[in-house]
């Protein structure tokens, strides 16, 4: 090994060569000397596998050998099961170093973290919850516990980034530098991630002080080969004797994944529950044993952590599906494919999913499963040009590009300062409202939001007795804000909704939680973590659904929010269709990857958008309805709608298609027309129009005129859409034949 190696602590050194290793990998070298050196944040982005967790810890807990008196390393993770995950990798090293690992969060066991509250020292695995609760509640240890720490490690970055949860993490990574009065010597940050979309903006986003620098180190050596299949389903009408597309698909995952391990995607915990359980179906009919598992966030721990041992242990056929629960890198070992259930959320996500596969040398193996509805006489527009396929092609496509989604850095998160607010309040006891505002805004992730919005939050929150001022001046808790903030649920700025656990009434076995808003009666049958159970009673108090097992049943209704669609991802379909071939090209050739029925789905789609003349044309009109399709992401699509309907028009969308009822082309087109020469219209009016403006978690206490404002940003891009439109008008896109 090169010299890089040499610069390890000698006991990390004996630890790598007890592994076996001949060679350090290229990532794993190239961040030895930066983070040694501890004069730069960096972020390290390579595959699910990559070696990023050792090229992290190797010259990190180097750096901190003979380091005793406090936690040396701060390792935050968006989730418990990455912690334990990352505990159980870590034991051996920090064995060879005689250094303490301390996993924190609500499940870990009472005697370490007691252990850790009297001698600190090592490394400490955390969410940021947990985080935001030793803050809150013993800020005084924190400060002597991280006082001569020395790295904040940032697993699965990817997850945090534009996301409220990230900029939550931004404010505590803040709050703890100015805890520490490391605001002059800050704290290298080190983030890891398999998938980033617009580097320059993600090494900008992980610090608001650009003064300290951030470097960046790429994985060269990730050339995996992949192989990858779409097929097709055809979802035909109740009325006909063919059995559902679902099943179909269930049949086919059956065949091509039974007595090996995989992952299936199913994108939904609704449709987790049924694939299991048609899956465990025709395992009892075939009479094998049942290998396919559910695993989604509502499931208890153990159920879980049993799929997850199983496919870790690579001794019995092991197939989950599931939700995002197993998209992040926890340790489950080798898979032999990736099934992606309907079209994937994201580029990102794709690339996430597929970076568990193809593992120790083997290509990674991609396989999707579309359904379409079969066409009839008022199919709609969107099942005519089959935009799920073609969205999972155009994803496919830039997926091999390797273009990934950047992150959205217009949202103001007003629901997360509002909750940061609070928090940094019941911190300190008391505070005045210019030292808020210099941590949270002047100087914190909050830097989007102006003076004016800071006062009317602060102005707000009064007014609902969240906080109150003294004469002093200061600001504290008020009664309302007490009560939040002494609440077990404050700590996390996301949505927990109220869940009732489903027991097992003979032994009294949770099997897990179920969100109240799916309601469920005695003498209903369910599914629910791939087996069918009869409710018998339901405990309003207790919060509790006690079951049987039985037969027959329907998955339970899991609410969630979907995704926004990116304006590349539909740029991407217009040129499919524009260029009429889906196929890509590798080493010279054209790769066909599509099986015949979706072949058949493509030619369909196809004929429809040029039928259509959709290749000139972007309004086009179908019965009573006209329609406007913008080839645009989810936000010019969401403010073109909202337009319509803030003219009068009946419009919706769906799959960035948008319909227009009881109009007429040349009305719709002078309607977009007007709006370019109007100057005043901005997100934030387009906002008043929306009926449900409240998607975090604080945004009931918020005051609309904010509400409207941190909404518009986030739903909205009503300057893209002038531009867009204009463009659409010089290109005569917009005329009727």
């Amino acid at each position: 090994m090169i010299d890089e190696f040499s610069l390890l602590h000698p006991a990390v050194q004996k630890w790598v060569y007890k592994q076996g290793w001949k060679d350090l990998r290229a990532i794993q070298k190239s961040a030895i000397k930066p983070i040694l050196a501890g004069k730069s944040d960096i972020v390290i982005s390579a595959p699910t596998a990559g070696g990023k967790t050792e090229a992290v810890f190797l010259p990190a807990c180097s750096a901190i050998a003979s380091e005793s008196n406090g936690f040396g390393i701060l390792y935050i993770s968006p989730l418990k099961a990455l912690i334990n995950d990352q505990y159980r990798r870590l034991e051996s090293l920090c064995d060879m170093l005689d250094m303490q690992v301390t996993p924190w969060h609500g499940d870990s066991p009472q005697s370490k973290k007691k252990t850790a509250r009297q001698y600190p020292e090592g490394i400490l695995l955390i969410t940021p919850e947990s985080l935001e609760s030793r803050l809150i509640r013993d800020a005084g240890w924190v400060r002597a516990a991280f006082e001569s720490l020395k790295y904040i490690i940032i697993d699965e970055y990817h997850a945090f980034v534009g996301f409220e949860r990230g900029h939550h993490l931004q404010s505590l990574l803040t709050r703890l530098e100015h805890l520490l009065d490391r605001q002059q010597s800050p704290i290298p940050r080190l983030a890891l991630s398999a998938t980033l979309g617009d580097m320059e903006g993600v090494l900008s986003g992980l610090r608001t002080d650009s003064a300290f620098p951030c470097k960046l180190i790429v994985d060269s050596e990730s050339n995996s080969a992949l192989k990858m299949q779409v097929r097709g389903y055809l979802n035909h009408s109740s009325s006909e004797e063919e059995e559902p597309a679902e099943f179909r698909v269930a049949k086919d995952l059956y065949a091509l994944l039974r007595g090996d391990s995989h992952l299936v995607f199913a994108n939904s915990r609704h449709n987790t529950e049924m694939y299991v359980a048609m899956l465990n179906d025709l395992c009892q009919d075939n009479h094998v044993p049942e290998e396919f598992f559910a695993h989604h966030g509502s499931l208890s721990k153990e159920l879980r952590s049993h799929v997850e041992k199983r496919l870790h242990m690579e001794r019995l056929p092991t197939t989950a599906v599931c939700t995002m629960t197993l998209e992040l890198g926890i340790d489950i070992g080798k898979v032999n494919s990736i099934a992606q259930v309907t079209a994937p959320h994201s580029v990102a996500s794709l690339r996430q999913r597929l970076g568990r596969s193809g593992r120790r040398g083997s290509p990674a193996v991609l396989r999707t499963f579309i359904i379409e509805d079969a066409l009839t006489a008022n199919a709609s527009l969107s099942d005519r040009l089959r935009l799920s396929l073609l969205q999972s092609l155009a994803m496919i496509r830039l997926l091999l590009r390797k273009w990934y989604e950047p992150a959205d850095i217009d949202s103001y998160h007003f629901s997360t300062l509002l909750h940061q607010i609070l928090a940094v309040t019941a911190q300190w006891g008391g505070v005045r409202a210019d030292q808020l505002w210099s941590l949270l805004c002047k100087s914190g992730p909050f830097e989007k939001v102006a003076v004016e919005h800071f006062k009317t939050l602060l102005y707000a929150m009064g007014e609902n007795h969240l906080i109150s001022q003294l004469s002093s001046g200061e600001l504290v808790l008020a009664e309302q804000g007490e009560r939040l903030v002494n609440h077990f649920s404050f700590y996390a700025v996301f949505e927990t909704p109220q869940e009732f656990r489903i027991i097992v009434k003979e032994g009294g076995k949770i099997l897990g939680m179920l969100p109240v808003e799916s309601p469920v009666a005695p003498d209903q049958h369910i599914i629910f973590g791939g087996s069918r159970w009869k409710v018998l009673d339901v405990d309003i108090e207790k919060k509790a659904i006690y079951v049987v097992p039985a037969k027959g049943g329907k998955p339970p209704v899991f609410l969630g929010g979907g995704m926004s669609v990116h304006d590349s991802v539909r740029q991407e379909m217009l040129k499919v269709y524009l260029s009429g071939d889906y196929r890509i090209e590798a080493e010279g050739k054209k790769m066909d990857f599509l099986d015949a029925s979706a072949t058949n789905l493509f030619s369909e789609g196809l004929t429809s958008f040029r039928d259509l003349k959709l290749q000139n044309k972007r309004v086009v009109s179908h019965g009573q309805y006209v329609y406007l399709i913008p080839w645009m992401g989810d936000k010019i699509v969401n403010a073109l709608t909202m337009l319509l309907v803030r003219a009068g028009y009946k419009a919706n969308s769906f799959r960035g298609v948008i319909e227009v009822d009881d109009s007429s082309h040349s009305s719709l087109t002078n309607c977009l027309n007007d709006f370019v020469e109007e100057e005043r219209v901005s997100n934030t009016d387009l906002a008043k129009l929306s009926a449900n403006k409240h998607t975090e978690k604080y945004d009931h206490l918020l005051p609309e005129g904010l509400l409207d404002e941190g909404y518009g940003a986030k739903a909205f891009d009503v300057s893209a859409t002038r531009e867009w439109i204009a463009m659409a008008h010089q290109m005569n896109l917009l005329q009727p034949d």
